[in-house]
């Protein structure tokens, strides 16, 4: 068993990064009433399930902690950003939302292999995946958005047609706290 000083750090990581996924679901939450507010429905919506995807994540590693039987508090956001001066201002802000928080999953994998915690590394894996995913997909959304050169119809066009997809289960996710237990 690696010795508890050494594998503390990825514990600790993980308690802020719960912080960091609550206050990300709260400024997707942000983002998508101010797009509603400029009666942008398909961008609202996007942001709207983001929110929740968020939300998801931060109780993913809540559980995982319960699971180890470790320290779990659940503390206050960070700033949200509840205004913008366009549309495209909110979604560069969430990309440089999703950038931040990938680099805080890489260093909680990072925490995970040098301390020698190996189940730590093996969870932190799946959300790794994940922020590749929500990196390319504001990008994305921000390439269309310049693209469409201030014709936001253009946007709400594209989200209608290319990002609205039934969502599937993930059966590689790490269960959520407070699902329905199997």
């Amino acid at each position: 068993m690696p010795d508890t000083d050494v594998a503390e750090p990825f514990p600790d990581l993980l308690r802020t990064q719960i912080r960091h996924g609550f206050t990300a679901a709260q400024q997707y939450l942000a983002a998508a009433v101010y797009l509603d507010s400029n009666r942008l429905p398909q961008l609202a919506e996007y942001c709207y399930g983001k929110s929740g995807e968020n939300r998801a994540h931060a109780l993913r590693m809540v559980q995982y902690l319960l699971d180890r039987d470790l320290d779990v508090r659940v503390e206050g956001l960070n700033e949200v950003q509840s205004t913008f001066e366009s549309p495209r201002a909110a979604i560069a802000h969430l990309l440089e939302s999703e950038r931040t928080t990938a680099a805080q999953i890489t260093a909680l994998a990072g925490a995970a292999r040098t301390s020698g915690d190996y189940l730590g590394e093996r969870f932190i894996q799946w959300f790794l995946k994940e922020q590749v995913a929500d990196v390319a997909g504001m990008t994305t959304l921000l390439t269309v958005v310049d693209r469409a050169a201030g014709d936001l119809f253009d946007v709400e066009d594209f989200i209608s047609r290319e990002l609205r997809t039934t969502p599937r289960a993930d059966v590689t996710a790490p269960k959520m706290a407070g699902a329905a237990k199997n």
